[in-house]
């Protein structure tokens, strides 16, 4: 089983930086790819970024492309992603995910080794 932990969300306001951490616990021998999916009030969970398991392949949507950039530390059992230039259309709740398939990552669709984290909320007020 692995279990993911966010950490860094907050109340900015718009044009404000965050920094969003994920750290993964439990069967972290595994090679997982990790990503963020948000969930705005009253809308669906949508994929906003992901990260394969050397690093060395991302992914973003394209509402983050150049402003959200998102990374591994050296030990590999946790993700950042910078976040700047926030918008107010940025608040949502970030959930991190896992999977050994950077595909289901990116998709949300996981196997039986992937798994969800329980969310961490950013605001960004106007």
């Amino acid at each position: 089983q692995v279990q993911l932990v966010e950490s860094g969300g907050g109340l900015v306001q718009a044009g404000a930086s965050l920094t969003l951490s994920c750290a993964v616990s439990g069967r972290t021998i595994d090679p997982l790819a990790l990503g963020w999916f948000r969930q705005a009030p009253g809308k669906e969970r949508e994929f906003v970024a992901a990260i394969n398991w050397t690093g060395g392949t991302t992914n973003y949507a394209d509402a983050v492309k150049g402003r959200f950039t998102i990374s591994r530390g050296s030990a590999r059992n946790t993700m950042y992603t910078q976040m700047n230039n926030l918008k107010v259309e940025d608040t949502a709740t970030y959930y991190c995910v896992a999977d050994m398939a950077l595909k289901n990552v990116v998709e949300g669709t996981l196997s039986s080794f992937g798994a969800w984290g329980q969310g961490t909320e950013v605001i960004v007020s106007s």
